[in-house]
């Protein structure tokens, strides 16, 4: 039950069956049969234990292959079986093991039956693109990118999801290597680094991750269950999973996911009919109301009635009004767009002193009154701590007093600000600070605390050619789909769901 090598050769390992002694030991703890025939055989053979006594050899029917069937699982060490999770829980656990599975193998066709309900069902010689679909769903592969990379022989592939279309857990995370499932620290390490400052903290991006590398490159043994591998040279991994995964995110990067709009649509469908009722209800005495709402004084006109001449072609489109003082109204070809001013100025900002900071060209604005400001001894302690890297980054300020601070240079780029809010806030982020997270990691989420306290401020009423500078700069930008926490920027809808509301498709 052990030997599956046909040779010496440790290191070339290409089957991907599990430890040899699982079988008998699965054997020992219920009722099991194992059928198998080989292309061409006679006639099949069955061999059958209950509680690890084995039965003889005897024949059995079979076309080709091999079954394995396993039954009372547990019968026969009953402690152990009260250590089981609810039955719900394991057949979970069950499902997502056969997925991992059959996303490494979509040429092979799976079936999972749990209480006479069928979980899943996979044609065999699957397209790879349809197999990820039917087990992750279309709403996944609408909402990803695609990425490739290759180095040094070693390849790297998949989707990725945009950094809008997140999770609360790890789950959707699904890593291969050499066609091997695996669950991998240095890989989940990887996907972190990729959504570095573009995926807000404590969530996940979906992933279908294939890495194809020579058999010499990697070790298979490092762990019981075959669950992680190790590779010869982890950093060049790292690096080509975070460079290909960034390369196409960043070529979306200025997409906000469809799953955002389609859910905006869905919803007012679903609530038209009831909104629809209260609308009647309330038409009548509302009449007079609705004709003077509809008279602009001047102001309200210069805020909300943009100039048409803008193109509307451009890929944002062009601004037509500003909404609730916090959201533009964009019109393109076929849809309109609705932008979120602070979260797409406080990207613009970010990405601007991030790329200053990597040109080492960050401008320091020195204060004309160094502003003083009081907090608690330990967050005073820490700014003082770090008082080099923030530097780095444009912020200088030293001690003064035993818990007090006191800032003297601020980058130019913020124009000033709400100062005090953005160091209470850097020395709380400090508090968090992750060991593991590089220099350059750190001072990038200082600047993103920094481009958050200096962007445009909800309530704050632009004029037509601000907003429209505003859509341009966006679409030169990179990562302007997503805020610096990745929220959404933007939500585009087409034409034709709009007119699908109202009955006109």
């Amino acid at each position: 039950a052990t030997s599956k090598l046909a040779d010496e050769e440790l290191v070339h390992i290409k089957t991907l069956g599990f430890r040899g002694e699982a079988l008998p030991s699965i054997g020992s703890v219920s009722r099991m049969t194992i059928t198998s025939r080989v292309a061409g055989g006679a006639t099949a053979h069955a061999i059958s234990l209950e509680g690890g006594v084995l039965s003889p050899v005897r024949p059995a029917a079979l076309t080709r292959g091999t079954g394995i069937d396993v039954r009372d699982l547990f019968f026969a060490v009953p402690a152990r079986l009260k250590f089981l999770k609810s039955p719900r829980a394991e057949t979970a656990e069950a499902v997502d093991t056969m997925k991992r599975l059959a996303m490494a193998h979509p040429a092979v066709g799976f079936s999972f039956t749990s209480e006479e309900r069928r979980l899943l069902d996979l044609p065999v010689n699957e397209e790879p693109r349809a197999r990820i679909a039917h087990l992750m769903g279309e709403d996944f592969l609408a909402n990803a990118a695609a990425f490739s990379g290759e180095r040094e022989g070693s390849r790297v592939e998949g989707f990725a999801s945009l950094p809008t279309w997140h999770r609360s857990q790890s789950s959707q995370q699904y890593l291969f290597v050499n066609g091997r499932p695996v669950r991998d620290k240095l890989l989940a390490g990887a996907i972190k680094g990729a959504y570095a400052d573009l995926m807000m903290r404590g969530r996940f991006p979906a992933m279908v991750l294939f890495i194809e590398a020579p058999m010499a490159f990697l070790d298979v043994n490092v762990h019981p269950a075959k669950a992680e591998v190790r590779f010869r040279d982890g950093g060049l991994v790292r690096s080509l999973i975070i460079g290909t995964v960034r390369a196409a995110l960043g070529v979306s990067a200025r997409q906000s996911a469809p799953g955002l709009a389609r859910g905006a649509f869905d919803y007012a469908r679903s609530s038209f009919g009831e909104r629809q009722a209260g609308f009647a209800a309330s038409a009548p005495q509302g009449f007079a109301e609705a004709q003077s709402a509809f008279v602009m004084d001047g102001a309200a006109s210069a805020r909300t009635a943009v100039a048409m001449a803008v193109d509307s072609d451009a890929p944002l489109g062009a601004a037509r009004a500003q909404l609730h003082e916090n959201y533009i109204v964009a019109q393109t070809r076929d849809g309109i767009v609705i932008v979120d001013q602070h979260a797409a100025h406080e990207r613009l900002v970010y990405e601007k002193l991030k790329g200053q900071f990597a040109a080492r060209a960050i401008a320091g604005q020195p204060l004309l009154v160094p502003e003083v400001i009081e907090l608690d001894a330990a967050a005073a302690e820490r700014l003082a701590d770090h008082a080099d890297m923030l530097a780095q980054s444009g912020l200088v300020l030293e001690r003064f007093g035993a818990s007090a601070i006191v800032v003297r240079e601020v980058p130019a780029a913020l124009g000033g600000g709400r100062i005090k809010a953005m160091i209470i806030d850097i020395a709380d982020d400090l508090a968090k600070e992750d060991a593991s997270e590089s220099v350059t990691g750190r001072i990038n989420h200082l600047l993103a605390t920094m481009a958050c306290h200096h962007s445009i401020r909800s309530g704050r009423i632009l004029r037509a050619e601000e907003m429209n500078a505003l859509l341009r700069e966006m679409e030169a930008t990179p990562n302007s789909g997503q805020c610096n926490h990745g929220r959404p920027t933007y939500v585009e809808l087409r034409l034709e769901d709009i007119e699908k509301l109202f009955g006109r498709r």
